[in-house]
């Protein structure tokens, strides 16, 4: 079915918006999360960095498409200007660790939803799509935390990567059933943010390992 091309334009800038959403709020919790190891601005600003840019280049690596900001170096702007302002805002003003679960939750959903999108425009798979949509999601939070020492959130935290796969699964049902682009979009959105913020609230968090 030939799909008309002023919804095809929209679906683009939907997609192009929220990436670029994605970028500042996840350019922010980086920052955020690397202030707590003392750095300065250069480790600040690659913790933002490989947040904001870590998943979607490997998800465009893998897709064999040019890397994102590559294309457009928005992104790469958008990106460093948020991680330097975050940097020097929070040198003169404190902001509580709490604060960042949210924001990350909400650039979380964001980067999973523009990763399966760009999947499913590639014609992947509905599988493949989704767990590109959370690779998207959750590659640049656990780069981050490698690179100051931490334990990855994706690893230790309650649902992290589920809640990503959730708003994708999401998308991917919406899309099939003919829902309009922007409609799909922002259910999946939602859906990942709530899985994520009520497993927070609730402590609900995968089977582990016991010690």
């Amino acid at each position: 079915m030939l799909i008309p091309s002023h919804i095809v334009q929209a679906n683009d800038t939907l997609i192009y918006g929220l990436g670029l959403a994605a970028s500042v709020v996840c350019a922010v919790t980086g920052v955020l999360v690397a202030r707590d190891k003392g750095v300065d601005l250069f480790g600040a600003l690659m913790a933002g960095v490989a947040t904001s840019l870590g998943g979607g280049t490997v998800r465009d690596l893998l897709l064999g498409r040019k890397v994102f900001w590559m294309a457009d170096e928005t992104y790469l702007w958008v990106t460093v200007i948020t991680a330097m302002l975050t940097f020097f805002i929070t040198r003169v003003r404190h902001l509580p660790e709490k604060l960042f679960l949210i924001p990350d939750a909400i650039g979380l959903s964001l980067f999973a939803i523009v990763g399966t999108q760009v999947a499913l425009d590639w014609n992947m798979p509905w599988l493949t799509a989704s767990l590109l949509g959370v690779l998207t999601a959750v590659l640049g939070g656990l780069l981050r935390d490698v690179m100051i020492n931490e334990v990855p959130l994706v690893f230790s935290s309650e649902l992290y990567a589920t809640a990503a796969w959730f708003g994708s699964i999401t998308l991917i049902i919406l899309d099939a059933l003919g829902v309009h682009a922007t409609v799909a979009a922002w259910a999946g959105i939602l859906v990942c943010i709530m899985v994520r913020l009520m497993a927070i609230r609730w402590k609900v968090t995968l089977p582990r390992f016991k010690h």
